[in-house]
């Protein structure tokens, strides 16, 4: 009994770490860009280098990412510490100025912006796959919707790794 306790309390507590990785939805629910089509994405998100011809500037991602760290209620306000991340990425046909597609990701989370971008990378080229293995309508939606729960389901099962500190 008391280990079935513990584990229940210790999977309660990856949760709500894993609760706190993602982003507000009220605040950043994903917006698309509608110049990718699922009809388009040979030409558009499929295409190396595209995202780097729709990416905003740092100029407007910085002081964006400043405006929503404080809107977020983040104690630590270093702007490092953050990736100002597309919640639908670029290269999944997410919108690249919209504030609503946009939120202050921290780096230093079990969950953080640098384990998104793997699922990215991995959605990215299930969708330009030959037949696709997702279409980007999905894709989208997943990633929108619980990007933790869609990187447990595409990339590994058992969710985020640990970070060095929690081993």
């Amino acid at each position: 009994l008391v280990l079935r306790l513990l584990a229940c309390f210790l999977f309660l507590g990856i949760s709500a770490t894993f609760a706190g990785d993602l982003p507000d939805l009220t605040r950043t629910p994903g917006v698309t860009n509608p110049d990718v089509t699922q009809g388009n994405i040979n030409n558009t998100i499929c295409v190396t280098g595209w995202t780097k011809t729709i990416r905003p500037p740092t100029s407007y991602t910085n002081k964006l990412k400043k405006q929503q760290i404080e809107e977020y209620g983040y104690a630590d306000k270093r702007l490092s510490l953050y990736e100002e991340d597309h919640l639908i990425s670029l290269q999944l046909g997410g919108h690249p100025t919209d504030p609503k597609n946009l939120w202050p990701e921290p780096y230093h989370t079990r969950c953080g912006a640098r384990i998104k971008d793997v699922l990215e990378t991995r959605l990215k080229k299930m969708i330009c796959s030959k037949p696709p293995k997702i279409s980007l309508e999905d894709a989208q939606k997943e990633i929108a919707t619980d990007w933790i729960k869609a990187y447990k389901k595409y990339v590994h099962g058992g969710g985020c790794p640990f970070l060095e500190d929690d081993q």
